[in-house]
């Protein structure tokens, strides 16, 4: 760990490479793989065929990231510890990016995919641990602060930019935008940031935990060590997975219930309000938390997430999901924030790094399970016209409903 304050560049540098990361996935997920979907299957298959995808690649990020951070941990080059694997990542994303583009059937969609979840994440895991090589416990809040700005912007930006290539068939320049952000921020961390090769030395402490099964123990007792973190944990895969529901099938919903010429487009004006609602909460929510307490946020968020669910299901024109896009954003904002929050309070105060692994089993989890919202899109289409997306908005009101409830459950308290 660095011991030398940071200085305003080291700023930058640490966490440029997050708004590429969040550029390429808020477009990927709601605008690009829709659109791609559709490119190579039928309108009756395409819900569950865009949940497949989402599905599997989360299924995939929630191991490959992992490894690829701890694989970094105890090894060096003459580069450093992680760099290698930030440049190479990135380099390989531009491969699978163009193969995603040029898929000529569902199949060639799929593996390309799936490989470009596999090489981000190995770019992924080893980026995300430069919070604790490089960064002094004493500003670490602040680093993370400007992380999260970072990716707030790139939601506004992907929303704004990415919807309006897509509505104008611009397809090719939408993926040619994100590998020039990417290989961009990545040029900058990899040259602007200071790090130095592994010593090689590996602390006899962690001698053990470097053993799989030792690992797997650890993070057992690490979820069940208490009651209130399990409940946590579980309350956020919930409230997780009623967002993804509410998010990654919108595109869809507004071309086939509001009959949008130009749904891409209007999927971008969207997210850039749900981006806009969610910057400009997530700071005052986390203040008041720490002075009201986490739970009664927690709840305010899950009912205005039933309130912006159900405004989302009943909305017949454009300007009424707008309002419950906002609504819904402002409920993300809080949740956020203060969720992220409660964590920490809840884990030992000795395992705030295993924190980021164990949190990842709620996020991306959501997304795995809200993959299935895809089949019940197209199995409840299937029996009446936009019966499915009742059926979707209708789940993820009752996802938040259930996750609230959990969180009423959990004790509060500061670790």
């Amino acid at each position: 760990m660095s011991s030398h304050p940071l200085r305003l560049r080291d700023y930058f540098t640490l966490n440029v490479y997050w708004f590429a990361l969040s550029f390429l996935w808020n477009a990927m997920a709601p605008i690009l793989l829709p659109v791609l979907v559709l490119r190579v299957v039928d309108e009756a298959n395409k819900g569950s065929a865009l949940g497949t995808l989402s599905s599997l690649g989360l299924v995939i990020a929630t191991i490959v990231q992992p490894l690829a951070g701890a694989w970094t941990d105890t090894r060096t080059t003459r580069w450093g510890k992680r760099r290698p694997y930030l440049v190479g990542g990135t380099l390989f994303d531009v491969v699978f990016l163009l193969a995603m583009l040029w898929a000529g059937d569902y199949l060639a969609l799929l593996v390309a995919y799936a490989l470009l979840q596999v090489v981000s994440n190995i770019a992924h895991g080893p980026y995300q641990a430069y919070l604790t090589d490089l960064v002094p416990e004493a500003q670490r809040g602040k680093v993370s602060g400007v992380k999260l700005a970072f990716e707030m912007v790139g939601v506004i930006v992907t929303a704004l930019v990415m919807g309006n290539l897509v509505g104008q068939g611009q397809l090719l320049a939408a993926f040619l935008a994100i590998i020039f952000v990417l290989l961009l921020t990545m040029g900058i961390t990899a040259w602007g940031v200071d790090e130095r090769p592994f010593d090689g030395v590996v602390p006899v402490s962690s001698s053990e935990s470097s053993l799989p099964a030792s690992r797997l123990r650890g993070l057992v007792r690490l979820i069940f060590h208490s009651r209130d973190f399990f409940l946590w944990l579980i309350s956020r895969l919930v409230i997780l997975v009623a967002i993804n529901l509410v998010r990654n099938y919108v595109m869809f919903f507004l071309a086939d219930v509001l009959r949008l010429e130009n749904a891409a487009a209007e999927t971008g004006n969207l997210l850039a309000i749900l981006g806009i609602a969610v910057a400009v909460v997530v700071y005052p929510a986390g203040a008041l938390s720490d002075r009201w307490g986490r739970k009664p946020l927690i709840v305010v968020s899950g009912v205005l997430g039933v309130v912006g669910a159900f405004a989302l299901m009943l909305a017949t024109t454009l300007p009424a999901v707008f309002v419950a896009g906002t609504i819904l954003g402002v409920s993300i904002g809080i949740f956020l924030s203060v969720n992220w929050a409660w964590g920490a309070d809840l884990i030992p105060a000795d395992a705030g790094g295993r924190l980021l692994g164990i949190s990842n089993i709620a996020t991306a989890g959501a997304g795995v399970v809200a993959g299935a919202g895809g089949w019940m899109l197209d199995g409840f289409n299937a029996q009446a016209p936009n019966l499915g997306y009742t059926a979707l908005y209708l789940t993820a009101a009752m996802c938040y409903v259930l996750g609230t409830v959990i969180v009423i459950g959990i004790a509060e308290k500061r670790g």
